[in-house]
């Protein structure tokens, strides 16, 4: 096999036997875990984390990490333990010495969080923009991919499980500055970097340097995400990125309690900074079979993004296929999504998209004006284009995007 017919599957699953893999355009070496030594020297000098509280800073209070129901003293009370919370994303994992929290990524050394992720990829892709997905974003750019590992979520459906659900310490990789990234971006030619496949931001203090690096050399970044990230250091990413996708996995509480082990607010508070944010937004909805593919759940999504983001994000209902925790369920009915399109643009959305289903008429872009096709993509890949400095080239209506 080439190794440009490996799909990322593929790639995943020969990195976790391998190791990490440096990508340079389309050739890939792989560096096996052996090469690299490993020791408790790990933790001790890892990097000191951001967006984080101790119990024991100057003027800490219990209802920094703690809720007001849960506080039985009014003075502070004293813990044995130099416990952190960390003020990352919407988990707020209280994290006591020597352990780590729900994300695996950070870990709380000697009373201090520090970030077991900053440096140290377990993937590196060159893949095309569209297959974020990215459709409203440079369209027919290829995107230089990153990961970690770790995620504060578990979502049974997790295609890249095998590192969002991995420990730091199960992969033994180099270091690898952010400069390196950001020049392996610049020589390969590549406008973009993309932060994906496990939830970037248990990395971001990684990902900030990265972005401000590349924006000096004139690439742009992009953000594929779960979108559980907490207000502040949200902020701090729509500052420096220029794009982020947000999966928004369903449109209930019990849906994101009992599949992803996680909350809906916080998404549904992401996706509304993000929009009020100059940074470019688009949302996928990965419809599961069974358990979030009600047409009431539709029609809620669309009335949620119509009414409080408004008719020009892009919106992608994707397939659905059998993996990790529900491999017992079918592939989801293309009749399904079809619907889901339907009930969605029916709302006034103006750019409603299927994917994970190649050769679909829904892959491409039509002018809301004229309705022709002004972007068609055939897989992953832009076939044609028919547009003028962000304008249909049939009837001249601006067409929302990012588009140089």
């Amino acid at each position: 096999m080439d190794d440009t017919d490996l799909s990322r599957r593929e790639f995943l699953l020969n990195l976790s036997k391998l190791g990490f893999a440096v990508a340079c355009g389309n050739c890939f070496s792989f560096l096996k875990a052996a090469d690299f030594q490993w020791d408790d020297n790990f933790y001790k000098y890892a990097p000191p984390a951001k967006y984080w509280i101790s119990a024991e800073a100057k003027g800490a209070k219990c209802i920094d990490c703690h809720s007001p129901k849960d506080i039985k003293f009014e003075n502070s009370h004293y813990h044995k333990d130099k416990v952190v919370k960390c003020l990352l994303c919407a988990q707020g994992c209280i994290i006591k010495e020597n352990k780590s929290g729900k994300c695996r990524a950070r870990r709380n050394v000697n009373g201090e969080l520090r970030s077991l992720v900053y440096g140290r990829p377990i993937s590196t892709h060159v893949d095309p923009i569209e297959k974020k997905p990215f459709y409203h974003f440079m369209p027919g750019s290829n995107a230089y991919s990153i990961a970690t590992a770790g995620c504060p979520l578990s979502c049974q459906f997790c295609q890249n499980w095998e590192i969002s659900q991995a420990r730091p310490e199960d992969y033994r990789v180099k270091y690898v500055p952010a400069n390196e990234i950001a020049d392996n971006a610049n020589a390969g030619g590549i406008p973009i970097i993309a932060f994906t496949y496990n939830e970037p931001t248990v990395f971001i203090e990684y990902m900030l340097d990265i972005a401000r690096l590349a924006k000096a050399k004139k690439i742009k970044s992009a953000l594929v995400s779960c979108g559980f990230m907490n207000p502040e250091p949200l902020r701090d990413i729509c500052d420096t990125l220029d794009a982020i996708k947000i999966d928004l996995k369903g449109f209930s509480e019990d849906f994101y309690k009992k599949v992803c082990h996680a909350e809906l607010k916080p998404v549904l508070r992401t996706i509304k900074q993000i929009a009020k944010s100059k940074t470019h937004l688009e949302i996928v909805n990965l419809v599961v079979p069974t358990l979030n593919d009600s047409e009431r759940m539709m029609h809620n999504i669309a009335d949620w993004i119509i009414n409080e983001v408004g008719p020009d994000v892009p919106l992608h209902f994707t397939r659905f296929h059998p993996d990790f925790k529900l491999a017992n369920l079918p592939p989801t009915p293309i009749a399904s999504l079809e619907k889901a399109r339907e009930i969605a643009m029916s709302k006034g959305l103006r750019y409603v998209y299927i994917g994970n289903v190649p050769g679909h008429s829904a892959n491409s872009t039509f002018c809301p004006q004229c309705k022709k096709v002004i972007i068609k993509r055939t897989n992953f890949f832009m076939s044609e284009m028919h547009m003028k400095k962000g304008r249909c080239a049939f009837c001249n209506y601006p067409i929302a995007g990012v588009w140089h």
